[in-house]
């Protein structure tokens, strides 16, 4: 797609956005008064926006518009966890899973990327899960390699990922189940210039700074946090153009190998927070449309691409006839019971390429 023809795409969705202005779909103030949970009306909707693709706020308190889908499976991936509707992502996510994959296999010999959550198809808070992946640029990548045949629809529903730890030992690598090839394939994660974290279990990077033997200019990158053990998470900076998305601080100097990393195998970390006699559990709040950049609004209520996008987004998008415009919750358009629900999910074309 040229240039003028990318500006023309960006213009137009943004004239939809406008159009849902002026159409009384900025719904804000009506959606944040019933208190209704962000969480449960973005996780409501089975397909993006039609808009030109723009991560709006931050990675834990976002939306996407214009978002797009990995394929199920690729040359070098298999998507898991196919009910959960959460392989939508930037394209800019979506192009850098693809890439990474590929060069995983061909570099590192690494069978292929068994996918986890990448973002919703609007992105926004999840029911359950994550605080972050809601812009679309965060993407969860099993720790497990790829098996040489296609998983079927039931086998990536109930197949679970392979911890790296000891369970028997504090924050220790279980050295029956790591491998020099995983380390490679997490600091070749964090050696794209576009990424910007790479979030390991504090084991996995206690591991990674006694034994990486190779260039450590980008273990800085990989940070170390709770849980993680199974997975391994990417993020991707706040891509060109996508005006109101909020970048994380930059990454301190040094290869993280220090008290900070120290700090996580210490006592305080896991202590449970302490209660005073008597105090009542604080309630959870969750965050509503309203605690979400006012964008949001309009990525929740904007229009879902369909048959009549045809004709303003040419090849953007490739919409089957099976699936009516209108069709915007997830059991209208994936079903509860189908063996592949997800296969008639319209995936944008052209696919991003592999550079």
């Amino acid at each position: 797609m040229g240039l003028d023809n990318r500006a023309a795409l960006r213009r137009c969705g943004f004239a939809l956005l406008a159009l849902a202005v002026s159409a009384g779909l900025l719904s804000t103030d009506a959606a944040s008064a019933d208190g209704t949970p962000a969480k449960e009306l973005f996780g409501a909707k089975a397909l993006p926006t039609e808009a030109a693709p723009t991560s709006y706020g931050f990675y834990s308190k976002g939306c996407l518009a214009g978002g797009i889908a990995i394929p199920t499976d690729g040359p070098t991936w298999q998507a898991m966890r196919l009910s959960r509707n959460r392989r939508w992502g930037h394209p800019e996510m979506i192009a850098l899973i693809e890439r990474f994959s590929h060069d995983a296999a061909e570099r590192i010999g690494w069978p292929g990327l068994l996918l986890g959550d990448i973002s919703q198809p609007r992105g926004g808070p999840m029911l359950s899960g994550h605080a972050s992946h809601q812009i679309g640029l965060d993407a969860d990548i099993w720790l497990t390699r790829m098996p040489q045949k296609t998983l079927s629809y039931q086998e990536r529903e109930s197949i679970s990922a392979t911890s790296m730890l000891d369970k028997s030992k504090f924050l220790t690598i279980d050295p029956s189940v790591w491998t020099p090839a995983h380390a490679r394939l997490i600091m070749m994660a964090a050696s794209y210039p576009e990424v910007e974290r790479v979030f390991v279990n504090p084991a996995i990077k206690k591991k990674l700074c006694d034994t990486w033997r190779g260039d450590r200019s980008a273990l800085g990158k990989v940070r170390p946090i709770y849980g993680h053990d199974y997975h391994f998470h990417i993020r991707i900076k706040c891509p060109a153009g996508s005006q109101g998305c909020k970048d994380q601080a930059a990454v301190p100097a040094g290869d993280g190998c220090d008290k900070s990393l120290a700090w996580w195998f210490t006592d305080e970390p896991w202590a449970k927070p302490k209660k005073k006699p008597g105090e009542k559990p604080p309630k959870p709040k969750f965050a509503t449309l309203g605690d979400l950049p006012k964008a949001c609004a309009l990525v929740l209520n904007g229009p879902a691409p369909g048959s009549e996008q045809q004709a303003t987004y040419g090849t953007a998008y490739s919409a089957p006839a099976a699936i009516p415009a209108a069709a915007t919750s997830i059991e209208s358009v994936i079903g509860a019971t189908d063996e592949a629900p997800l296969a008639n999910i319209p995936v944008p074309l052209p696919r991003p390429a592999l550079q």
